[in-house]
């Protein structure tokens, strides 16, 4: 896992990059991994991933985040991100990969309220993409809102956003 996470600050080749990416997330669906990952100051060089411009690198990068966002430490590292997750969710192109693995990262750190606040901008492309998003990413944006609806501090801003 350490040289997984040297390999991805000491290259910017984005093939190897997103190999390198997989990897580490596959790693993450074991929860000692997810520690340990996190240990190493994994989360902050993936976290550095999604400003690549390759789509690719960021989507893999944001699925690696998305497992190792089962961990409560993990979140707390990860809630830097979700400005920035929400702003790749509203640019990337309608119903595309990068586009649900964003969702399905918002999704995870949604559970709890804890970061609810740092999506509350979103709600109005949350809204847009439920109205124009095809099937599976209607069923993403359904899960974060519903995770959000569940906040009553959230109710005044969903009620009034704009779609």
């Amino acid at each position: 896992l350490q040289k997984l996470i040297h390999l991805l600050q000491a290259t910017d080749d984005p093939l190897i990059q997103e190999q390198a990416l997989i990897t580490l997330s596959n790693s993450a669906a074991f929860f000692v991994n997810q520690d340990i990952i996190r240990n190493l100051d994994g989360l902050s060089v993936i976290g550095g991933m999604l400003s690549d411009c390759v789509p690719k690198v960021k989507e893999k990068a944001l699925n690696a985040l998305n497992n190792l966002s089962m961990n409560i430490k993990n979140q707390e590292e990860i809630q830097v991100y979700i400005t920035q997750v929400c702003r790749n969710v509203e640019t990337a192109p309608l119903n595309s990969d990068l586009q649900l693995a964003g969702l399905r990262l918002l999704t995870n750190m949604s559970v709890t309220s804890d970061y609810h606040h740092k999506m509350i901008n979103s709600i109005p492309c949350f809204l847009h993409l439920l109205s124009e998003g095809a099937e599976r990413t209607q069923i993403q944006v359904l899960k974060v809102l519903v995770n959000l609806s569940a906040n009553p501090a959230l109710t005044r801003h969903l009620l009034r956003a704009q779609v």
